[in-house]
């Protein structure tokens, strides 16, 4: 496929593959719908989902969504290129290696398990796991059997699973035995609080493999035939994200939404084949993560190597051993991967693909420098599944978050949601095949505005159509890669009793795009100092998910409020930019 520059068409159709048409397992004369589906159309036994996703009139938007008949199972999608090459390695995980063929018979067996613990289509399953084989086989597991599969991070804390459980009603826990402390004290009589089964809601059973009880039961099932006949439009994934709140939202995915981040940005902007081997850091529980390491290398017929713990020597050595052709990580890494590069044979790789946080222009170039790979920097989120917005592969301009990805049309906006000229500031929204859905959420009318995705970034486009990163619109704070909501981290920080008052902002820094900074009022009799910044940064560690916790602690008298006594981060945040240097700021650079 040609690349979209300065001279060439921005092709906004979702490219057809004659080669790659969807084969469910069962057919449907109605047509496909970017509505909710008609009652009985839907192949899910237990409605949760379908009765909590937005009135159609909230919906944003989808573009070419026809092309996709009426059932459609995402599974059976992402595993059929393995069915005429079954012996390819599908997963690598060290020396460990799982075939197409026994990834194929793995999710069946395990789709089985879980139909006979009583499990019927709809119901949902919460997973936990790191990125490994059997976390990938019980997504799609989850997927061929018609469940609604949702992932959460290895990281999570039990009032953090809590909230996800009271959200998602999950029937089942799937965990990794090893990550079993967490969800055992979720599901204890202390998580029923955070769970909500004060109103109603069950308490989840729990099941991990790495138990032999369990994994006997796995090996020995009689494999489930051909997957679930859901309907397009039918919810497959939960994927939970933070807002500003720090009150989680369920942005839903559905079956059809698999298969359309494969054939737009997998195939126009990614473009894996069977020869790749791929690579990476983000968690299967991210849309980034997800679409690297299970959508797209599975509907390419590629390798994934997965990796537990990610460090950067770790990632070097999963290049170098296994010939990666492509890496999927955030700009964090890219920036500690550069000093480490020199004396490794990286020359396999053909890319090396950035979300998660913008890629300023000077990681971009040092990374090349010492490697000879090219980045595609793009931005995508929870809400539309995947990446949207990107560099192409031979078209790339640092500093930039890309062009549109096809079958995806991008805009920059006004409050009114009237397009602004080229380099004037404005809203990012979007268009495409994939949109958001949140489960039972009033903030819909907020993501959601006459049709379009509003993002929640700031942007300009220049003339020739190229998008730059500004900042985002509201206090969400992006960390190395990771989404941090401040309420949240006041909120574990103020349970400390030597904290009077506090206040949580992101501060730009070179290496994480934002730290995390907490301004502390302590408490009478607690004197203020490194003693009681650690002890505040170790409770916030253990209270929540590590990565959450206040790299930056400064303690003051008092906090800036308005006159009815609400704490003025924004004054906090502009001190911080007046100490930096505007130069410090984080944005990328404006044409």
């Amino acid at each position: 496929m040609p690349t979209a520059g300065p001279d060439s068409e921005i092709p906004t159709e979702i490219p057809t593959d004659p080669s790659r048409e969807t084969h469910p397992p069962m057919t449907d004369d109605a047509s496909p719908s970017s509505r909710p589906s008609p009652a009985g159309s839907s192949a899910h036994v237990d409605p949760f989902c379908s009765q909590r996703l937005p009135p159609p009139e909230q919906w944003p938007v989808l573009t070419g969504v026809e092309r996709y008949p009426a059932r459609l199972n995402a599974a059976h999608e992402l595993l059929a290129p393995g069915r005429t090459r079954p012996d390819a390695v599908a997963y690598r995980r060290g020396a460990d290696a799982w075939t197409y063929g026994q990834l194929d018979g793995r999710v069946r067996r395990l789709a089985a398990v879980l139909a006979a613990e009583g499990l019927v289509p709809g119901n949902r399953v919460l997973i936990r796991g790191f990125n490994s084989p059997e976390t990938a086989a019980a997504i799609l597991a989850c997927l061929h059997a018609g469940l609604v599969a949702v992932p959460t991070m290895p990281l999570l804390r039990a009032h953090e699973l809590g909230a996800i459980a009271g959200r998602a009603q999950p029937a089942v826990v799937l965990t990794d035995t090893r990550l079993r402390a967490e969800v055992d004290a979720m599901v204890s009589p202390s998580g029923v609080a955070a769970r909500g089964e004060a109103v109603g809601v069950p308490t989840p059973r729990v099941l991990a493999w790495g138990e032999p009880a369990f994994d006997a039961a796995w090996a020995a099932a009689e494999p489930m035939g051909e997957a679930v006949a859901t309907a397009a439009v039918d919810v497959a994934l939960l994927l939970f994200t933070s807002g500003t709140t720090g009150v989680p939202k369920a942005a839903c995915q559905l079956h059809r939404d698999i298969v359309a981040i494969c054939d737009t940005v997998g195939d126009a902007i990614y473009q894996l084949g069977p020869d790749d081997v791929v690579t990476g850091t983000p968690p299967l529980a991210f849309a980034y993560g997800f679409g690297a390491f299970c959508a797209f290398p599975l509907r390419a017929g590629a390798t994934t190597v997965l990796l537990e713990q990610a460090t950067p020597d770790a990632l070097l050595d999963a290049i170098e051993t296994h010939r990666a052709t492509v890496v999927f990580t955030a700009p964090t890494a890219y920036r500690a991967l550069t000093p480490l590069a020199a004396g490794r044979d990286l020359s396999s790789l053909r890319y090396g693909a950035s979300a998660g946080e913008t890629l300023p222009a000077p990681t971009y170039e040092a990374f090349r420098a010492a490697t000879g790979v090219e980045l595609l920097d793009g931005i995508g989120s929870t809400e539309l599944l995947h990446v949207f917005l990107s560099n192409q592969i031979g078209n790339t301009r640092p500093g930039s978050t890309g062009i549109d990805v096809p079958g995806y049309v991008c805009r920059v906006v006004d409050d009114d949601g009237v397009e602004v000229g080229p380099g004037e500031i404005g809203h990012l929204e979007v268009q495409g095949p994939t949109g958001c859905l949140y489960l039972d959420d009033e903030r819909q009318a907020v993501y959601v505005r006459h049709g379009w995705n509003r993002t929640g970034d700031l942007y300009t486009r220049d003339d020739q159509g190229w998008f730059w990163y500004q900042s985002r619109a509201d206090d969400l704070i992006v960390t190395a890669g990771y989404n941090v909501a401040g309420p949240e981290v006041e909120a574990a920080l103020l349970a400390h009793p030597a904290v009077a008052e506090c206040a949580v902002i992101g501060v730009p820094d070179p290496q994480r795009g934002m730290v995390i900074k907490a301004f502390v009022v302590p408490a009478a009799g607690h004197e203020p100092g490194d003693s009681l910044a650690h002890a505040l940064q170790d409770h916030a560690k253990a209270t929540i998910a590590p990565f959450k916790y206040p790299r930056a602690v400064e303690f003051r008298d008092t906090l800036p409020k308005t006159g009815t006594g609400k704490i003025q981060r924004f004054v906090l945040r502009q001190e911080e930019l007046d100490r930096q240097g505007a130069d410090t700021a984080g944005a990328a650079p404006t044409p």
